[in-house]
């Protein structure tokens, strides 16, 4: 009777995706689940399930499942107490389920996928615990708006770990808002803005598995941070989805403009730098040009100021797309250190 009725609305295109919740009532029968599975996938529908027993056979062909380490491990037939035996559990039950995605919460530690024949996991961001009632169930249907919106699997249980954090942290059965998750983003952002900074060796291999996200790029001394300085990082991550500041170093700024600068050291001026929410990375370079950066990085966007407008710009013959940014009047670091010495 349930599927008579969940069928024509899967088949008109009614549902995006379809959320199973498994408390091993009796509802969800083997052969209730796989007529959903099937329905749901020869209409192109993901479809996400919590699991319940030890027998997960009636789900097979799902897209994914969200058993915790004790409930997989009941699954495969051993406990999964290191990080060898929670790969082998998640190869376990992506081949003999033929899932699309294989996952496993693994509680404070957040939540481990079967990705490129390794187990990454993805780390749980909550601070403070107070009741994981409802944990479970927060994942499941933060999973299923994030897919069923088109996102991405990491982006998926990126966006499912913030929204546990954010239920754990009250007493009871809780909700999160995208409010709340949103707050919770700008605290982790401002909390671990260090990590921003990267060798450029480092920040090469996190950029290689970017996908079709637009990688913009920008340099300079960015001596002693002002609104100026701001103002154009904000317009020049407009221009993509990945803004990286390529930052001169002490030697580099020195040969620049004198033994006087740089004001701040170059540890200093790369933790300010990283602080900002436009900036997503900030790399450090020796040389008088970023030229051997951008080969490294190959960005999609090269920005630098609109006073280098008619003039050849540094890598403009790697990044073919390149954006002049006016300055804000009467901002600029040369002219902070006049007024600082009264020299104005």
């Amino acid at each position: 009777l349930l599927f008579r009725y969940m069928r024509p609305l899967i088949e008109d295109g009614h549902v995006f995706i379809a959320l199973l919740s498994d408390y091993g009532k009796g509802v969800l029968t083997p052969s209730l689940c796989q007529k959903l599975i099937k329905a749901c996938a020869d209409a192109g529908k993901p479809v996400l399930i919590d699991p319940k027993g030890a027998d997960y056979s009636k789900y097979k062909g799902a897209t994914l499942l969200t058993p915790n380490k004790k409930e997989a491990g009941e699954a495969v037939g051993f406990k999964i107490e290191n990080d060898e035996q929670l790969f082998t559990a998640l190869n376990l039950l992506k081949n003999e389920l033929n899932l699309t995605h294989s996952l496993i919460t693994i509680s404070e530690e957040g939540i481990a996928l079967l990705e490129d024949g390794q187990a990454v996991k993805f780390p749980a961001l909550a601070k403070e615990v107070f009741d994981v009632t409802g944990a479970g169930d927060t994942v499941l249907a933060t999973l299923g708006v994030m897919l069923g919106a088109g996102e991405g699997i990491k982006k998926a249980i990126e966006t499912a770990n913030l929204a546990a954090a954010v239920v754990v942290a009250k007493v009871g059965s809780a909700t999160a808002s995208f409010e709340e998750i949103n707050e919770l983003v700008r605290r982790k952002n401002a909390a671990g803005f260090e990590e921003k900074i990267k060798s450029a060796d480092e920040l090469a291999a996190t950029l290689a598995n970017r996908g079709e996200k637009r990688l913009v790029f920008t340099n300079g001394c960015f001596d002693i941070l002002h609104a100026g300085h701001v103002s154009y990082l904000a317009k020049a991550r407009e221009f993509g989805d990945i803004l990286v500041v390529g930052l001169n170093s002490d030697a580099s700024v020195r040969a620049l403009k004198g033994d006087t600068r740089p004001v701040n050291s170059q540890t200093d001026r790369a933790t300010v730098l990283a602080a900002l929410g436009a900036v997503d990375y900030v790399t450090i370079f020796d040389e008088l040009t970023p030229l051997n950066l951008i080969e490294k990085l190959r960005p999609d966007v090269l920005v630098k100021g609109a006073d280098y407008e008619g003039k050849e710009v540094v890598g403009s013959s790697v990044v073919k797309d390149v954006r002049l940014v006016e300055f804000v009047a009467g901002k600029s670091t040369s002219a902070t250190i006049k007024r600082i010495k009264n020299e104005d």
